[in-house]
């Protein structure tokens, strides 16, 4: 093949692809999140990865986000040929953009095959037309889960996602982490009782949002632009920098309810907010690992009550790293019935990359394995195989050298892969029925029967 005719083979930009030890941590962090999932009771689905456009145009996205495609099945003359009998509309599909409206859908679609409240967990790759850059993905995956009921949701739900968020980034062991939580009817409640135009609250809300990213002088700026006086503006800011420990802010709340007795959804968001820290606690959260945060908005504007932001103590410039809320509207748009839910979601792909870059996480060996049976001899291939199989049944993951090198270079090979353990089986151990057991961290080696041989590897693995 000419130099000109070669192929490109580079990944797509925003499509991420691992090497094996990167693999391997996003397969050790998705098992520790399922865990803790399933450990709650949340039941494991999977939504298709394309969807009909107009179902993920629902919640009123109009294509930011979207990656289109009328029907990526079919090759490009029958697509024409589609296309040319006017098969369009209903049938425009597209990739999908997040977990929470594929779930909407697929809960209208199985409606009566579901129990409710119905909490479902979900590890899915979605996939976002933005403009690829560091830490920014157009594929990534996405570790959601959802509480949803029929009617009436209990805010016990809401307290039980601090305890999930708690109990995952404890166990992945990456530091200091403050799970801050707030509850958006304190915020448009406040903002009602300072004045602000019913129509103005959203904006103030997402203007609120930014805060940490664009700094107060900017929110300032930002809240002048749409018609908030300097006096209010002062006001929301001297409120949302309250601080103090949780029971410290609860009572400035209940104080403020006190002076605003007008103000009915400031007071149900206060009543809701004490109602879910009364949870967290009873959950058993580290006081920690939470707090309460006035200036945490989630500028998406189907939030309708708890919100959160999880972000790593001494590392706060890699932003949030698990947020969300409860909702009202949202998963009953396409039954039209009220369908309040509250969910959380982590999205794994960045944070990987955002962690290794931070040096917080290491790559894992780029092998399962945790021992290699090395070959000394071609003729004890039968005996190797028996022995590896022998290891493997008493659960231990092992590499069985098939190609007849010199020892140096097997355990050089074992090394590379991170495998600390080799068995060494030559003539006069095989007559014996024993094994060398090499360690190649420290160079120990001891002389076992192929029967201890399973008992001494775990006790050096354990």
């Amino acid at each position: 093949m000419a130099k000109a005719d070669k192929i490109n083979f580079t990944t797509p930009s925003g499509f991420p692809e691992f090497l094996p030890g990167e693999k391997r941590l996003e397969v050790y962090l998705l098992d520790t999140i399922r865990r803790v999932f399933e450990s709650y009771g949340f039941t494991p689905i999977e939504t298709p990865a394309v969807e009909r456009l107009e179902v993920l145009q629902a919640k009123g996205n109009q294509g930011d986000n979207i990656i289109y495609g009328i029907d990526p099945i079919l090759p490009p003359n029958r697509q024409a040929e589609k296309d040319k009998a006017g098969e369009s509309g209903s049938e425009a599909r597209a990739l999908k953009f997040d977990q929470t409206v594929p779930l909407a859908a697929y809960i209208a679609r199985n409606l009566n095959n579901l129990t409710f409240p119905f909490a479902r967990y979900q590890m899915d790759p979605v996939f976002r037309g933005e403009r690829a850059k560091d830490g920014r993905f157009r594929q990534f995956r996405q570790c959601d889960i959802d509480v949803i009921a029929r009617r009436e949701l209990s805010l016990l739900y809401d307290a039980q996602m601090p305890a999930i968020i708690s109990e995952i980034f404890t166990a992945i062991k990456i530091g200091d982490f403050v799970i801050r939580i707030n509850n958006r009817k304190i915020l448009t409640g406040f903002f009602q009782s300072v004045g602000v135009a019913e129509d103005k609250i959203r904006s103030c809300v997402n203007i609120i949002d930014n805060l940490e990213k664009i700094g107060e002088t900017k929110v300032k700026q930002e809240l002048d632009k749409i018609g908030i006086s300097a006096a209010q503006t002062e006001q929301i800011i001297d409120f949302i920098k309250i601080d103090g420990t949780v029971d410290e802010i609860l009572n400035k709340l209940k104080n403020l309810t006190e002076k605003m007795p007008e103000a009915e959804e400031f007071k149900l968001g206060v009543t809701e907010l004490a109602t879910v820290i009364s949870g967290v606690r009873n959950l058993g959260v580290s006081e920690n690992n939470f707090c309460i945060d006035l200036s945490i908005a989630r500028g998406l504007n189907y939030y309708t009550g708890t919100v959160y932001e999880t972000t790593l103590i001494g590392h706060e410039a890699l932003g949030s790293i698990c947020s969300g809320g409860r909702y009202e509207e949202l998963v009953g748009m396409f039954l039209g019935e009220k369908m309040p839910g509250v969910g959380i979601s982590i999205g794994l792909t960045r944070l990987i990359s955002r962690l290794l870059k931070a040096g917080i996480l290491d790559t894992l060996p780029t092998t399962p394995a945790q021992v290699m049976v090395v070959n000394m001899q071609k003729e004890l291939m039968p005996t190797y195989l028996q022995v590896s199989q022998q290891l493997r049944q008493a659960g231990i993951n092992v590499i069985t050298s098939f190609d007849q090198r010199s020892l140096g270079k097997q355990f050089q090979l074992a090394e590379k892969q991170g495998i600390s353990l080799c068995v060494i089986i030559g003539s006069e151990e095989a007559k014996t029925n024993k094994a060398a057991l090499k360690d190649l961290r420290n160079r120990d080696q001891i002389e076992v029967t192929q029967e201890e041989l399973a008992v001494q590897i775990q006790k050096r693995l354990s």
